[in-house]
């Protein structure tokens, strides 16, 4: 560790050098500021030990030229005890701490060590951060369809606002869990804590303790003072997968905890106070659970402010072929494997697949491939699919395409209108028929004039 001591006193300047070079550190010697501002280019200082009286200009002007250079790098200010009260407004605009003359050089040491244990957190923190946005950021939301590429924008957005709550919605599989860690990786809240939990992981009375923690003797087995996801989440990201299958007394909580930014600790008897992002995922129709008296409708208001529509697979064909490269060369590296890529026999199949499972099942199918095949290229024959949505059992596929063409958007809506025939009008089950959400069915009844009749109601 090289530390910069910047001081007019050569028997200070000597005093230091010796003190600091004993305990293991390099050390860099500055007179004023003008060969102060020149040693942070030359040495790069781990530390720098800077009076604030200098001959030639003001210290706190070296402070504003410290950070200009390297905003991360520690400062600890040696000041006469007339000028501690502008030691005070340096700490304020971002010194790490000061030392009055005459000091104590133990103490001094003190603080230089607790400086630089603080600025090797701070960096590791920040190299995570990094590390984890490399492998999670947006650019991990893989696909060229219009769909993902405004899902990937949206993400892009809301990260960098000030939004604190955000609902993920889509099938199972659909990638959830990868945008909500875009969403914080790609956010200032990226080196702080990225928690999640699964709804129904746990019975109430623990997913509760699991959130807001508990404190000592509060129920038997409670044998010391927990902290919950909630405060150790602080100034960082909480997500919530599967909020739907969350009891409606636990969510009165949650709701509390969101609107407050408080809550308590089970057996607690003060509130807390957070700061963070809370985004909840779901596969499930909030609004039908809303009727049926097992979502509430405040919280769903709540979360709501932003929505993230996930599309299914089946939605994007145009990207499996990009998955599927993703993922070949993933799994060939995972398992160090001589495959260098996948066949165009393979990738059709692929595309004709229904995936019911989404993203998920095609990476499972992609894994199973690369660790059981043999062979360099993986050809149609490495996948054991089930039948896919274009095919019968005898092969044909139900949907021809007639010799003059046929208008998209007119086999959309004649597709909607059966659906909502068969259910009888009910637009979530219209939509389950159709492999849609019940806000999907709806947008597509507003998009087609499609006004319910008695036929579809």
């Amino acid at each position: 560790m090289n530390i910069l001591v910047v001081d007019d006193e050569k028997l200070i300047r000597w005093s230091l050098h010796e003190r600091l070079k004993r305990e293991g550190y390099t050390v860099t010697e500055a007179q004023d500021g003008r060969s102060a501002t020149a040693a942070l280019d030359a040495a790069s200082p781990d530390l720098v030990l800077l009076d604030l009286r200098l001959p030639d200009t003001d210290g706190l002007e070296v402070l504003k030229a410290i950070q200009a250079r390297a905003p991360e790098l520690p400062v600890i200010l040696i000041t006469a005890y007339s000028t501690v009260d502008s030691a005070v407004e340096a700490m304020k605009r971002g010194a790490y701490d000061y030392v009055s003359k005459p000091f104590n050089m133990d103490e001094l040491v003190i603080s230089v060590k607790r400086a630089l244990e603080t600025s090797s957190l701070r960096r590791e923190a920040r190299d995570r951060a990094l590390e984890q946005k490399a492998r999670y950021g947006v650019h991990a939301l893989v696909g060229a369809s219009e769909s993902i590429r405004e899902v990937a924008d949206l993400v892009r957005k809301v990260a960098h606002s000030g939004a604190t709550t955000v609902l993920l919605r889509g099938e199972s599989g659909t990638g959830k869990d990868l945008v909500a860690r875009a969403l914080h990786y790609e956010s200032p809240r990226a080196d702080r804590a990225f928690m999640n939990i699964t709804c129904t992981a746990l019975p109430d009375t623990l997913l509760e303790s699991e959130l807001f923690g508990h404190e000592k003797g509060s129920f038997t087995d409670a044998k010391a003072q927990k902290k919950g996801l909630f405060e150790l989440a602080d100034g960082g990201t909480i997500f919530l997968d599967e909020i739907g299958d969350m009891s409606p007394s636990l969510q009165a909580k949650v709701l509390r905890a969101l609107e407050e930014k408080a809550f308590r600790r089970i057996g607690g008897t003060q509130d807390l106070r957070v700061d963070v992002r809370v985004v909840a995922a779901t596969n499930r129709d909030l609004e039908a659970l809303i009727q049926e008296k097992r979502f509430r409708e405040d919280l769903y208001y709540r979360l709501n402010v932003i929505a993230i529509e996930l599309p299914a697979l089946r939605r994007r064909p145009e990207d499996i072929p990009l998955l599927a490269r993703h993922f070949v060369a993933y799994f060939a590296r995972e398992f160090r494997k001589e495959i260098r890529g996948i066949a165009p026999d393979a990738i059709e199949k692929l595309q004709f697949h229904d995936w019911p499972g989404n993203v998920r099942e095609l990476r499972n199918a992609i894994e199973r491939a690369v660790l059981l095949s043999s062979g360099a290229i993986l050809e149609a024959g490495d996948f054991a699919l089930g039948r896919g949505p274009a095919t019968d059992e005898a092969g044909p596929r139900w949907l021809k395409i007639p010799p003059e063409g046929v208008n998209l958007e007119d086999v959309e809506r004649d597709l909607v209108i059966q659906a909502l025939e068969r259910s009888h009008g009910n637009q979530t089950k219209a939509g389950e028929l159709l492999r849609m959400t019940r806000d999907q069915i709806h947008y597509r009844m507003q998009k087609f004039g499609l006004v319910q009749s008695k036929s579809l109601s």
